[in-house]
């Protein structure tokens, strides 16, 4: 599902690929202030992550990932809180940067109405038979560049 710009932004180079995951809430996701607890959110994004690289990359015959992959960095915007409802949240999925050895994942957690998260993660592709880190297959870069968004072009 290609994403558009949003209004009074400036206008994409070119569509991106979004991955769209509907994650279901669970009742024990909420915390005693009765909202989804912050810790549970990086679970919402690793389901939307693991469905994007694992499932997805599957699907169009890329096995590489099951390789491995580490996190080397989270970051969340909190936007709004979220409360426990039987409607799963969308989470889309697209990259903001692919390097040779790394690549940062972008997410908005959100339904028809509002949007409760933003956020970002850096993955680093892992050799888990060596025990460090390694460099993106041709394959694997091919997949994810179809979910690169690029640079606003001023118009």
């Amino acid at each position: 599902m290609p994403s558009q710009a949003r209004p009074g932004s400036l206008p994409l180079e070119t569509t991106v690929s979004r991955h769209i995951y509907a994650c279901p809430l669970r009742w024990s996701d909420m915390d005693a202030f009765g909202h989804v607890n912050n810790v549970v959110f990086l679970r919402y994004l690793e389901e939307a992550r693991i469905d994007f690289t694992f499932t997805s990359a599957g699907e169009v015959g890329e096995k590489a990932f099951s390789e491995g992959s580490v996190v080397a960095r989270h970051e969340i915007d909190y936007l709004l809180p979220l409360v426990y409802r039987p409607e799963p949240v969308t989470i889309e999925t697209w990259l903001t940067r692919l390097g040779h050895a790394s690549f940062t994942v972008a997410y908005e957690i959100k339904d028809a109405d509002n949007l409760y998260v933003r956020a970002s993660t850096v993955v680093v592709p892992y050799d888990l038979a060596a025990a460090r880190p390694r460099r993106l297959t041709a394959g694997e870069r091919a997949f994810l560049a179809e979910y690169l968004e690029k640079a606003p072009v001023a118009a």
